[in-house]
Formats: structure tokens, sequence, C-alpha cells
């Protein structure tokens, strides 16, 4: 059953540990840079699947942490999207996978009226903004924060961005949040 599917995973993750790649971003990310291949665990979209037999963990294939529930981000927190998104609003896709440091904008500064007012949803976390972004195509991918001990987590999967653009002034990056969703993951 499913139920016994993700308590193995959950051992799983609680004996290997998750949320630790094998390599970390470069001190200079930047939107348009290529990622390490496989040296991050969370380089793929995510969906809740129910594996025929235990998936073989190694460097490229490793557990993602979840935020605990409810949990909200302070404004500022430095997170990365990566994602095969266009390089730029209207630019080519990029032939390697990509990654950017989109810093968390809370929520109350995204829901301001002059930013994304009410399409954003105390579901959803907001990253980024007219510098660095996600952009289309990056939908469904993941927001990853650290934890202090060094650990990554999944806070947001890739929602939307502007239709002005990609990096657009008080239109960060949208994500569906994580940690709202914990019941209906564990379920």
């Amino acid at each position: 059953t499913m139920l016994q599917l993700l308590s193995s995973l959950l051992l799983v993750a609680a004996a290997l540990g998750c949320g630790r790649p094998s390599s970390h971003p470069s001190s200079r990310v930047v939107n348009g840079e290529d990622a390490v291949p496989y040296s991050w665990p969370w380089q793929n979209d995510i969906a809740l699947i129910k594996l025929s037999r235990s998936a073989q963990l190694g460097d490229a294939v490793q557990l993602a942490c979840l935020p605990p529930a409810g949990d909200i981000l302070p404004n500022e927190t430095p997170c990365y999207i990566s994602g095969w998104g266009r390089l730029y609003t209207n630019g080519p896709l990029p032939d390697k996978l990509q990654q950017a440091l989109l810093p968390v904008v809370d929520y109350e500064h995204c829901s301001k009226w002059n930013w994304w007012g009410s399409s954003v949803k105390k579901t959803m976390v907001c990253a980024g903004g007219d510098i660095r972004s996600g952009c289309n195509g990056d939908s469904g991918g993941p927001l990853n924060c650290p934890t202090e001990d060094g650990a990554w987590q999944v806070h947001g999967v890739t929602s939307f961005v502007s239709a002005f653009g990609c990096n657009t002034l008080r239109k960060p990056t949208v994500f569906t949040r994580v940690s709202a969703f914990n019941n209906w993951i564990e379920e």
C-alpha cells in the first residue's frame, strides 16, 4: 500500500538522511549558470508515485526532505530554484539544468496590491524577483532551502511567473508551499 511505501521511504530517510547533496551550489549562482549533473537530489520535477520495488539510492538518486508541516520561511531566506525553463523572457530553453539563488519574499510583501495582490494565497511561497526568477518551463520544479544543520528541504513547487516577463519588478516567482500540504503528502 502507499502507506507502507511511504513508511519504508521515511525509514530509509531516517537511516540514510535526506537533503544532503553530493556537492553544493557555487558561491556565484546566477540565473543561467549550468547546474552540476547529479549534484542535487532535487534536480528533477517531483511526484508521488508508488514504486514496484525499492529505489537504488546513490549520487544520482537521493531522498528529498520535506519541511515541517505549516513551516513559513522568513523574508530573505536563501533558497534555490532549479529547472529547465526559458533562460529569460521569450528566450531559448537551456541544454543543461539551471539553478539560481532566489531569496524568499514573505507573504506580507508578496500579497501587497502592487505586487501579486490576491493572486497569492497563504498556501504559496514567493521567491526571487526582478533580478533572478523562474521562467516559463520551470513549473513543477523545486524550491530548495538549507536548514541550520546543512540539510536541504523542498519548500516549494514552481507554479507561475508574471505574464509581463520572468524578471518583472515586484513579481517574484510563485511556488506551491509544500509545508501547507504535508498531511496530503503523508496520506
